[in-house]
């Protein structure tokens, strides 16, 4: 049986904890997201050395292998994002179907210690720059399709919960 697509906002982790990993990303202060970007990358290269991280839990949940290759895959699409709102003036970003990357570029079929360096560098990339974001552009904005806008600020901690969330999937899922 395949993986059922995400349908749901998850948007509503800007306001309240995540009720399954806990994480609330609503009081993680900006200048917070580097380092936890960073110790989230460190935590990701020993699941993605587990002789189990190409095995399914059950056949509606991805390997960790799976969710590394999905995280690694959002560090670079935030980075996108993040980079289009400090260049543009409200920029659209452009729509990402998470479900159909993990089947195109075969998530489960990738090799953990490549998937580890490129998650390693993506997300030290992705904490760099965040890292670099100056203060008196916190409030600059950009919006999804759907109508939800992020301002710098905001997308830094709907990012975060991302990384964190897929990390307590493969360790208490």
């Amino acid at each position: 049986m395949p993986i059922v697509p995400e349908t749901k906002s998850w948007t509503w982790v800007l306001e309240r904890p995540c009720p399954e990993c806990g994480f609330d990303a609503s009081t993680v202060p900006f200048r917070a997201i580097p380092r936890l970007t960073r110790e989230n990358v460190a935590a990701w290269m020993p699941v993605l050395e587990r002789d189990d991280v190409r095995v399914r839990p059950n056949e509606t949940t991805w390997s960790p292998l799976e969710y590394a290759a999905h995280v690694r895959d959002v560090f670079g699409v935030m980075s996108g994002r993040l980079q289009l709102i400090l260049d543009q003036d409200d920029p659209e970003f452009a729509n990402w179907d998470q479900d159909a990357a993990a089947v195109a570029e075969r998530y489960g079929e990738q090799d953990p210690a490549v998937v580890a360096v490129q998650l390693r560098d993506a997300g030290l990339a992705i904490a760099d720059a965040w890292e670099a974001v100056p203060d008196d552009v916190l409030g600059r904005s950009g919006r999804r399709s759907d109508g939800s806008v992020f301002s710098v600020e905001s997308l830094a901690r709907y990012y975060i919960h991302d990384p964190v969330h897929h990390l307590w999937d493969v360790s208490h899922g």
